[in-house]
């Protein structure tokens, strides 16, 4: 994987999670900060982990696919 392909897959990334910690923290937060820091991390993983791999990435490269189809 050369350098440009590294940068487009990590803002890819970023497009999917960040979005997601601020919906998760704006939905659970008050409830994550009566837990301790290891365990809210473990939920937050639980829960983002599958997220990003099966729906936001996933969706990410659709969004760009068809984006770059209607180009053509």
């Amino acid at each position: 994987m050369n350098t440009k392909s590294k940068i487009i897959q990590a803002i890819k990334i970023w497009v999917v999670i960040y979005p997601s910690i601020t919906l998760l923290y704006m939905l659970f937060g008050s409830y994550l900060a009566e837990m301790s820091l290891y365990l809210r991390m473990l939920i937050l993983t639980l829960v983002l982990v599958p997220w990003m791999v099966f729906v936001g990435l996933p969706f990410v490269h659709l969004l760009l696919k068809n984006i770059s189809n209607s180009d053509k």
